[in-house]
């Protein structure tokens, strides 16, 4: 190491040397690491500059640190500086003497830059799934705001509210499952009080708690012998809950279906009181309140029979409400179950949507009361006979009775065709040509004698299915269902032709 001219060398030795051991016109021109193990040992404490000159004269030695296992591959060993405390980890590949060099070593700074980059990504990704998480919440919670905005505005005419831990309670933790509906499972329930009720927990809504609040608003304002009754509700941010009375004999539809080698368990007798509960019902909705409320959605699996078969008209999720004096009602969708659903909603052609489509949804109801089997029927001994509805306008037409057993009264057969020429005036094409539900009412407890046939209905079903596209508030029980509202596009694109 030279030196300018006119300067003096020093070499300060120490491990621990620091900034203010040297003097301020001092100038440090090299830092090297050095043994001093390698100087004579008579010279040990007393060191001078010429020691250190010879020392570094030498070069500079790298010791290193043991291995933990010699002949294992991939060990890290340890590169011991002596002067300075500084470790590097140093990566071995092959057996044989050890060595230095960049192919071995980890570059401390490509490790940070990894370690930055892969946290970088973490930190991305969870903040990714924190957004959509809140935005989540914020969907339930508007939901739910829209809900508690309706019952505030309604807390008049509101049913019992209970928590969630009272529905638990009285579900036995949701013991007893009863049946699973469109929009979410049926548990059997108990009150305090000791009345047994069904609890209806809701799916996740697709509307913000449309159907609940629809539930709420129709049910909640109503009380009538053939209507179901609500006797509370639930609901939290994230749970929802109707409690009705408990129904024993469960819905329509699995006793007019019944498999039965005896045929029915309901009596003919039976069918037409329930015939005439249903329609009182409906009825009820359409004039009886002091809004007009259009179910939507009138079919078997709907009507629930108490334990003395005593008809309750259920389900209100696609229900609307319209003021008494509006005739017509205003819908941006079709809705209802094909197979019942009236062919105005969903085929403007037609004619406007009003309390009639109801009317048609009974009219298919009663037909298949009356057939005690769907109107769609693949599994039939003759072809002609799979769409009951055309098949027994026919046989009417041609003077002739439907079979309903060989020991089948008077009575009960004139209860069959009254609920046959019935439903065939409810079904009729156009709003217009069908009866309202107090005219049914009439035809049901009146004089036989005075039902005529009326014009032929335009349902007979085509070989395919049109498509429903864009609505979401459609469902089908069956194959045969959606034959029916098939075959109503397409008899309708022949008449426009």
């Amino acid at each position: 190491m030279k030196a300018p001219s006119n300067y003096y060398s020093y070499v300060v030795v120490g491990k621990n040397v620091v900034a203010s051991d040297i003097e301020e016109s001092c100038t440090v021109y090299k830092i090297l690491p050095v043994d001093l193990r390698c100087l004579p040992k008579e010279t040990a404490g007393d060191i001078s500059f010429e020691d250190i000159h010879n020392l570094l004269s030498n070069g500079l030695e790298i010791s290193w640190l043991p291995l933990f296992e010699h002949r294992r591959r991939s060990l890290f060993c340890y590169v011991a500086l002596s002067s300075v405390e500084t470790y590097r980890f140093v990566y071995r590949h092959v057996f044989g003497p050890n060595r230095y060099g960049n192919e071995y070593c980890f570059d401390i700074g490509a490790i940070v830059s990894v370690v930055l980059i892969a946290a970088k990504h973490i930190i991305g990704i969870i903040l990714f799934f924190a957004f959509l998480l809140y935005r989540c919440r914020r969907r339930h919670l508007s939901r739910y705001d829209t809900i508690e905005d309706f019952l505030q505005a309604n807390n008049s005419l509101m049913p019992i509210r209970y928590s969630y831990k009272e529905i638990k309670t009285m579900t036995k933790n949701f013991e007893e499952k009863l049946g699973e509906g469109g929009y979410g499972l049926v548990y059997k329930g108990k009150l305090r009080s000791g009345g047994a009720v069904a609890v209806k927990m809701l799916n996740k809504s697709k509307a913000n708690g449309q159907e609940f609040i629809n539930e709420v608003a129709t049910i909640g304002r109503i009380h009538h012998v053939n209507v179901v009754r609500l006797v509370g509700f639930c609901v939290t941010a994230s749970k929802h809950a109707l409690v009705y009375d408990y129904m024993p004999n469960g819905s329509l539809d699995k006793l007019i279906f019944s498999n039965c080698q005896n045929g029915s368990p309901l009596s003919w007798k039976q069918v037409c009181e329930i015939a005439k509960g249903v329609a009182r019902g409906i009825e009820y909705l359409h004039q009886g309140c002091d809004m007009q409320i259009l179910h939507f959605d009138i079919k078997p699996h709907n009507v629930l029979l108490d334990e003395n078969f005593v008809p309750k008209v259920s389900d209100f999720g696609l229900a609307k409400l319209y003021p008494m004096q509006k005739s017509i009602a205003t819908l941006t969708a079709a809705r209802g179950t094909l197979g019942y659903m009236a062919p105005e909603l969903f085929y403007k052609k037609i004619g406007r949507v009003s309390d009639k489509a109801d009317v048609y949804s009974y009219g298919m109801l009663l037909m298949e009361m009356a057939g005690r089997r769907r109107n769609g029927n693949g599994h039939v001994e003759h072809s002609s006979q799979i769409y009951f509805p055309s098949w027994i306008y026919d046989k009417f037409d041609r003077g002739e009775e439907l079979e309903i057993g060989d020991h089948a009264t008077e009575e009960e057969k004139s209860i069959s065709r009254r609920l046959i020429l019935i439903a065939l005036w409810c079904t009729q094409m156009t709003p217009e040509d069908r009866p309202s539900m107090r005219e049914v009412l009439e035809m049901l407890e009146g004089d036989l004698s005075g039902l005529k046939l009326p014009h032929r209905p335009l349902f007979y079903p085509p070989d395919s299915p049109i498509s429903m596209q864009g609505s979401s508030n459609i469902s089908s029980s069956d194959e045969s269902t959606v034959r029916l509202c098939s075959s109503i596009a397409l008899e309708i694109e022949q008449m426009d032709d």
